[in-house]
């Protein structure tokens, strides 16, 4: 049995937004990202690839489509293939992320 521990995925820099893989297969993968204050992954689209974000820690902006709006622990959003989505921490504290996608965009 393959187990891990979320709390253990808290690797943050000051540089950019950290992504900690947690488990990837050929058909998904499930990271943690770890974004100090006013860190950003830019607005993006994947043709055939679906996005589940769920927020585990802090409070971020998140971009799905047009629509824009900042959530906190426990909040789960979905970025459905081909529509463009966005995430920037621009609260006081670090934020967590626990990010699936499947498949994953190499194999899209």
């Amino acid at each position: 049995m393959d187990v891990k521990q979320l709390a253990a995925f808290q690797g943050f820099s000051p540089e950019k937004l950290q992504k900690h893989a947690v488990f990837q297969s050929g058909r998904f993968f499930l990271d943690v990202y770890c974004l100090t204050p006013g860190q950003a992954q830019k607005p993006h689209r994947h043709a055939t690839s679906d996005k589940v974000y769920l927020v585990l820690e802090g409070r971020c902006r998140f971009r799905i489509g047009d629509e824009e709006a900042t959530h906190g622990p426990g909040s789960t959003l979905f970025a459905p293939a081909g529509t463009e989505h966005g995430v920037v921490n621009d609260g006081p504290d670090n934020a967590r992320l626990l990010v699936l996608m499947t498949p994953p965009p190499e194999h899209a």
